[in-house]
């Protein structure tokens, strides 16, 4: 589904990942996980078109090289970045429009099927995004990203910052999206919701893949977890 080898990107003159390769399978969820600093989301940044890197990237048999942040959407990847950028002027069900992927027709995801997972949205429907807490913006950004109906998502640092409850509710709602055979590439800090809910975990340390193997070799693996992951 997603194809990367051998991924080199940069900030300027800056060189921050050097060689990344991994693959990402349909209805699969793939924690990348690392400290921070160690290029994951750079990772993110480059499959979306938004930082400069050479390699090799494929979508569906697809190159995304040269491709434009708005057209690899439009191929079917969805991103929430960690900024959690809501339109804050805009009401919760305006922001979920603006995702909205053509008129919807044919889309797996409705306005109800956000209301139905978060129904605190469906409570603040009309309240404008900018006033809510952390945890409802983050909910309003999953669920606006889902409304474009990507086949992948890619999701940075959900986590951070937010209630046990709502990072719970986070878990739950990654794992309703595997159902509907959504892939997700999650990018997190957080060991915890990473190894419980993933099919497989990526580590990443300076730039490069340092490990690549199921949740239970990771815990398995004492050397890469205390070298690469434990503070």
């Amino acid at each position: 589904m997603l194809h990367i080898n051998n991924l080199h990107a940069y900030y300027g003159k800056s060189h921050v990942l050097h060689g990344v390769s991994f693959d990402v399978q349909p209805g699969e969820i793939v924690a990348l996980l690392g400290r921070n600093g160690s290029g994951r989301s750079t990772t993110a940044k480059a499959i979306m078109g938004l930082v400069d890197w050479e390699g090799d990237m494929q979508w569906k048999g697809k190159s995304l090289e040269g491709r434009k942040a708005y057209e690899i959407a439009h191929l079917g990847l969805g991103y929430v970045p960690e900024s959690r950028d809501v339109f804050p002027n805009l009401t919760v069900h305006q922001n979920l429009l603006l995702g909205q992927k053509g008129s919807g027709k044919g889309s797996r995801w409705s306005f109800d099927d956000m209301y139905d997972m978060f129904p605190r949205l469906k409570e603040r429907r009309n309240i404008q995004a900018g006033v809510m807490s952390g945890g409802e913006q983050q909910m309003l950004t999953l669920c606006r990203t889902l409304m474009g109906d990507p086949d992948l998502i890619i999701i940075d640092e959900p986590t951070e910052g937010l209630a046990p409850k709502i990072v719970e509710l986070v878990g739950q709602y990654l794992q309703t999206l595997k159902a509907k055979g959504i892939s997700v590439l999650l990018i997190e800090q957080k060991l915890t919701i990473a190894m419980t809910i993933s099919d497989r975990c990526l580590v990443m340390g300076h730039g490069s893949i340092v490990f690549d193997g199921t949740p239970d070799s990771l815990r398995a693996d004492d050397y890469i977890r205390k070298e690469w992951l434990e503070v």
